[in-house]
């Protein structure tokens, strides 16, 4: 058990849409074995979409909306990959990923630099003391100065680089990188009309070898020269202790949709992440290499098979091994079960497995009694692992099925897609389920809510958009809701497990309620 657990790495790609992240993540199933043709990622025009994109409505706009989670081996390691959805419009459901994952790698593209997107995702790293390394991309385009690439980073997110190799050009005129453990150069050589759809080819130099300025030309030679002398003197040392505890993230440049630059990035995060990290509860630490199975839900997926209807709960093993059959406790359920259909996944497909260790995800039948943040265990051992944040939606929308007759496909729809997590879902205090208001993180959230609605559940509904861009719960559970002074266009709503929460318009009725209500405890998120 424990050699298995040792061998295991679990990791999230986390990216601004169209860095590459879904081409890095294919590169490396390519090198893993686990797919055979990289699916040149493209839009709507191209009848191969990635592998790891499942949804219709991903293949219809060619990009990641829900997570996916692929398991491959390579090298002795066996390798979990958590692919986050990438678009502006991302849900809670990326955040959550971060929580199952041991370290992140984070794509920008070599010509934009950090962009919004990574600035949210890099929070949350932040907030669970993770690794986080760097794979610049898209280098064999036009691209910024790889120093003003790196003081970006340290300055908009906070954290020390260490670039592992450093580029030589950019664009049409990019030709390699210096590998600065190695002290040798990986000469870049597009197969020319085949660029980007087979590997480069690469050639070994030394920094001293006379074949190199001949390779390179007179003057990238000159320039690499200075470079190199400058990183090694003025840069951060390299220190183990601060990469994991992410406050310095190693830099690799590259280009993944040509190969370059993708299997030293691969070989080296591996050496550098560590086996599974141990986990907090209430009880305290649970340690990756106890031999008593623990894990928690973070994800719930309804209808991936639509032939058959399921939910599928993705849990993360903290600890022990997992065997086919075996009985578990649901902390919160209050009971004992077995857990039925234990998947390994990969993207859409999937297949049973017999067992699977600390540091897997698997994806089990889940029969409507798991929520996010639940705890598995072995049975007696009654532990709790911390609840996973519910964030704070940013719009909102008054939802009404069209044909009253449909109610219960309506509730059930909604209830469902909420216990997913990929929306909130609030009612006026005290009233049904007749109308509404559904609460996202991103506006493409709305589009595959309706979506869902009408093809999973065969129900037309309407949407109106409400002035409402904050939302806070109330955390003192004995205060007067009746009594509150609050602005007129405050309203006040309750979430499905109950809890009384307040829509705000703006900070300044933020503001006003806390400064006209004394004692009043109001916070961004709550915990499952």
């Amino acid at each position: 058990m424990k050699s298995e657990i040792q061998r295991r790495r679990t990791f999230a790609i986390i990216s601004h849409p169209d860095a590459g992240k879904t081409t890095l993540t294919e590169k490396f199933l390519l090198y893993g074995g686990a797919i055979t043709l990289a699916g040149m990622v493209k839009g709507k025009r191209n009848s191969r979409h990635a592998v790891s994109d499942w949804m219709e409505i991903e293949k219809q706009r060619g990009i990641s909306v829900t997570s996916s989670v692929m398991q491959f081996q390579y090298d002795g390691y066996c390798i979990n990959i958590l692919d986050t959805p990438g678009h502006q419009d991302f849900s809670e459901d990326t955040y959550r990923t971060l929580m199952a994952a041991d370290s992140a790698v984070m794509v920008i593209d070599a010509s934009k630099g950090v962009e919004a997107q990574t600035r949210k995702l890099f929070k949350v790293c932040v907030m669970r003391d993770i690794p986080i390394f760097t794979f610049i991309n898209k280098m064999d385009r036009d691209s910024r100065s790889p120093y003003d690439l790196l003081d970006e980073i340290e300055k908009e997110l906070g954290i020390g680089t260490y670039p592992m190799n450093w580029p030589i050009g950019s664009g049409i005129d990019f030709k390699g990188v210096y590998d600065r453990e190695r002290k040798q150069v990986l000469q870049f050589e597009p197969d020319g009309d085949n660029a980007g759809r087979k590997e480069a080819r690469e050639h070994d130099f030394s920094l001293e070898d006379e074949g190199l300025r001949a390779a390179i030309g007179d003057s990238l030679y000159e320039t690499l020269q200075e470079d190199v002398e400058l990183i090694d003197g003025a840069g951060y040392d390299f220190d183990l202790e601060k990469v994991r505890h992410g406050k310095l993230s190693p830099v690799f440049f590259g280009s993944a949709l040509t190969n370059f630059g993708v299997e030293p990035f691969l070989e080296s995060f591996l050496k550098l992440t560590t086996p599974p990290l141990p986990r907090n509860t209430a009880q305290g630490v649970v340690d990756p290499f106890d031999p008593n199975f623990s894990a928690f839900v973070f994800k719930i997926q309804a209808n991936m098979n639509k032939a058959h209807r399921d939910r599928i709960a993705f849990i993360r093993i903290c600890s022990g091994k997992f065997e086919k059959g075996m009985e578990v406790e649901h902390v919160q359920g209050g009971r004992k079960m077995k857990l039925s259909q234990p998947q390994q996944l990969m993207a859409q497909s999937r297949e049973i497995i017999e067992e699977a260790y600390a540091g897997d995800i698997i994806g089990v039948f889940d029969p409507g009694v798991f929520s996010i943040g639940d705890t598995l265990c072995a049975p007696g051992k009654k532990i709790a692992f911390e609840g996973i944040p519910t964030f704070a939606p940013e719009l909102f929308s008054l939802v009404r099925q069209k044909d009253t007759m449909k109610r219960k496909q309506f509730v059930k729809g909604a209830t469902q897609i909420a216990q997913e997590g990929a929306i909130q879902i609030f009612q006026e205090i005290g009233a049904g389920m007749e109308e509404i208001i559904v609460g996202v993180v991103g506006s493409l959230q709305f589009d595959v809510f309706q979506y869902r609605m009408e093809n999973e559940y065969n129900v037309d509904i309407t949407m109106q958009t409400l002035p409402y861009s904050y939302i806070r719960w109330i955390d003192n559970e004995e205060i007067d809701l009746k009594k509150l002074n609050l602005t007129s266009d405050t309203r006040k709503v309750q979430d499905m497990r109950g809890r009384y929460l307040l829509l705000f318009a703006n900070q300044w009725s933020i503001n006003w309620a806390l400064e006209h209500n004394e004692g009043l405890q109001l916070s961004e998120f709550s915990r499952n």
